[in-house]
C-alpha cells in the first residue's frame, strides 16, 4: 500500500497557514477544525509544519500566552515529507524514527495532503481486519476431508 491509497480513502481537505500568521490564529484554526497540524506555505511551497506540539511549546515558553508569537517563530522548518508513491512501511519507519505525527505529501513540488500517524495506524488495522476476514472465510469454506477409506485387506 502507498500514500496515494491513504489519501484516496482519507479525502483531500487541506489546512494551511503562512509563516506571517499569528500563532493565536493557527491555534484557532486547529481548534475549530479539530486538526493537529497546519502545513506552513510560502510562495506555493511547503516551508514548515506547525503541530499542536509546537503551539503548546511556544505558548508555555511565552508564559502561557500567544501575544506576539508568529507561526514562523514556532513552526518546524524541516518537516519530514513523503510522496504519493512512498510505501506505507517506509512511512511507518519515518514516523517512528523521528517521532513525527504528521507528514506533508508532496508531488512535483505541490502539496497533495497530509497523513497523520492516526491515518497510518487506521490503514494498518483496516488492512489486517480485511485480511483476517478473508482468511476466516477461506478456512470456513475449506473442503472437508473425506472420511478415510476402510482398511483394504
Amino acid at each position: 500500500m502507498k500514500v496515494r491509497d491513504i489519501l484516496r480513502l482519507k479525502g483531500g481537505t487541506l489546512y494551511t497557514i503562512t509563516p506571517e500568521d499569528s500563532l493565536a490564529d493557527a491555534a484557532r484554526i486547529m481548534s475549530e477544525n479539530d486538526i493537529g497540524s497546519l502545513v506552513v506555505m510560502a510562495h506555493e511551497r511547503v516551508v514548515g509544519i506547525l503541530t499542536f506540539r509546537e503551539v503548546i511549546d511556544a505558548a508555555v515558553k511565552n508564559g502561557g500566552k500567544f501575544d506576539g508569537l508568529s507561526v514562523y517563530r514556532s513552526m518546524d522548518p524541516g518537516p519530514l515529507i513523503c510522496t504519493l508513491e512512498t510505501e506505507l512501511d517506509e512511512v511507518r519507519r519515518m514516523m517512528l524514527g523521528r517521532h513525527a505525527r504528521y507528514l506533508p505529501v508532496i508531488d512535483n513540488r505541490q502539496l497533495m495532503g497530509v497523513i497523520s500517524f492516526y491515518d497510518v495506524a487506521k490503514t494498518v488495522v483496516d488492512s489486517q481486519n480485511l485480511e483476517n476476514k478473508l482468511l476466516k472465510a477461506y478456512i470456513r469454506d475449506w473442503p472437508q476431508d473425506q472420511a478415510p477409506s476402510e482398511a483394504q485387506g
